[in-house]
């Protein structure tokens, strides 16, 4: 029986050592990411815009491979069936880490990213629909807005950032884990035209073996699983559904119990080993050879024209940030779902802006969206369009809370009678005296304590959190 004076858990709190450990790693990996990342997407458009083009399409639809195995692909191909399976399969492997020993395995902390996800990729499917089918389009492309590029996102947040909060790090890695959840489900329910039964047999024959060795026998080293992946990812290929969900599938087996009372984490491990891969190569090389679209006048008159194009950019530019920071409205006022006491619901809105950036999954959707090179190069466009207006839009508004949050900052941390304790002097304006908090009371009741160092670091944070609500 829940007690009555438990307290609701509170997400984006300040997260447990092991917790802060993970996201920290992750974020170093996946910013220089991100960082590659844009620079192969703007290579690929100007490459794709310059008198060497067709120098870019020849490379892109060069086929090699493996025919008598039905596996003689594109380069473009091999980068979005083969690459992209690493991608997804770290995308797993933090999804296991996060539902078994992260912060979502607390109903209370899981609530908030869930919801704010789910709606996240509801609404802008919706904004597309509406605005696809009033204009006489179809719903084929309602799919293509619903992702978020953490990579991308990141990027551009560690370009802005110097004192933002790391809760909003934190908020954007967990909204996407259960992001690329969402994707890797409708890339596996709704674009497996047909299937061939024996292949998929073989593959989850491959998968039983995997986690076997794996979970059952604890097998070590990297030459039992790496031939296993490649057969499993050729049956998964073959059997119809799309290859990148053998490397979820895989990346959810890995193992969150450590190895031994001071080991690590194999799935914490593993995907150290592979992030770099993943975020480094696998997904740079994707972009490279799928945001190669030709830039005109007329192409973008066709993304605000057309009603597929125009639904995709609006869904990712209004649908994500109406869809995430309503969902979290909502969850905080009807669930027992909590916003840390640092943040405002401003910071909500600019990285909820910043999840309209759906540049890697929301191009592979397009492709298997529409087969049509023509209709293909249209959504690519509007894909484009759509996460540049978010990155821009993101941008500024970070830009404007950072700055808030620095101004913070440094007013907490002026000295100006060199005493070695911060003046504080926000509390001089509105609360008295200098160095004197208001009376202990019912409100304060650790204000008495701000005599000492620790109390007036104790009134300082309330004070804050004052301050940022009241100015956000």
């Amino acid at each position: 029986m829940r007690s009555a004076n438990r307290k609701p858990r509170t997400f984006l709190g300040r997260l447990p050592l092991p917790e802060r450990a993970v996201v920290a790693d992750a974020l170093r990996t996946e910013t220089v990411g991100g960082m590659v990342l844009l620079v192969a997407a703007v290579v690929a458009l100007v490459w794709a815009n310059t008198p060497a083009s067709d120098a870019y399409v020849s490379v892109r639809d060069f086929h090699f491979g493996i025919t008598a195995l039905g596996l003689d692909l594109s380069v473009a191909h091999w980068t979005a069936d083969g690459l992209l399976t690493i991608f997804f399969f770290v995308a797993g492997a933090e999804l296991k880490r996060e539902l078994v020993v992260g912060e979502l395995r607390h109903p209370g902390t899981a609530v908030l990213p869930v919801v704010a996800a789910i709606s996240g990729m509801a609404v802008p499917a919706v904004v597309y629909g509406v605005v696809a089918t009033s204009m006489g389009g179809t719903w084929n492309g309602w799919a293509v807005p619903m992702a978020t590029d953490i990579a991308f996102a990141l990027g551009v947040l560690a370009v802005i950032d110097t004192h933002l909060p790391s809760a909003l790090r934190a908020f954007l890695l967990t909204l996407a884990v259960v992001d690329d959840l969402g994707a890797i489900a409708v890339i596996a329910l709704f674009y497996t035209s047909t299937i061939h039964l024996p292949a998929l047999i073989g593959a989850v024959l491959g998968l039983a073996l995997f986690f076997h060795l794996h979970d059952q026998r604890r097998v070590h080293g990297w030459y039992w699983y790496v031939p296993l992946a490649l057969i499993i990812w050729g049956l998964t290929y073959a059997s119809g559904v799309h290859a990148t969900v053998a490397g979820v599938a895989m990346g959810l087996m890995l193992r969150t119990t450590r190895d031994g009372e001071n080991g690590r984490r194999p799935a914490e491990r593993i995907t150290h080993l592979v992030r770099p891969v993943s975020a480094g190569a696998a997904v740079p090389l994707f972009a490279l050879f799928a945001a190669g679209v030709t830039v005109s006048g007329d192409t973008l008159g066709q993304v605000f024209s057309r009603p597929e194009p125009l639904g995709v950019a609006l869904g990712l530019a209004a649908g994500k940030v109406l869809g995430i920071f309503g969902g979290c409205y909502f969850a905080v006022r009807f669930t027992r779902a909590r916003l840390s006491a640092d943040l405002a619901w401003a910071d909500v809105i600019a990285v909820a802006t910043l999840a309209g950036i759906g540049f890697t999954v929301s191009l592979l959707i397009g492709e298997l969206a529409y087969p049509d090179p023509a209709d293909a190069e249209h959504i690519k466009a509007a894909v484009l369009v759509g996460s540049l207006t978010s990155a821009l839009l993101a941008s500024l508004l970070l830009k404007l809370r950072n700055n808030k949050y620095r101004r913070l900052y440094e007013e907490e941390t002026a000295n100006t009678n060199a005493d070695a304790i911060p003046d504080t002097n926000g509390i001089n304006e509105q609360d008295g005296p200098a160095g004197q908090p208001p009376d202990a009371g019912p409100q304060y009741p650790n204000a008495a304590q701000s005599e000492s160092p620790v109390g007036r670091h104790w009134w300082t944070g309330v004070w804050r959190r004052r301050r940022l609500n009241s100015s956000a």
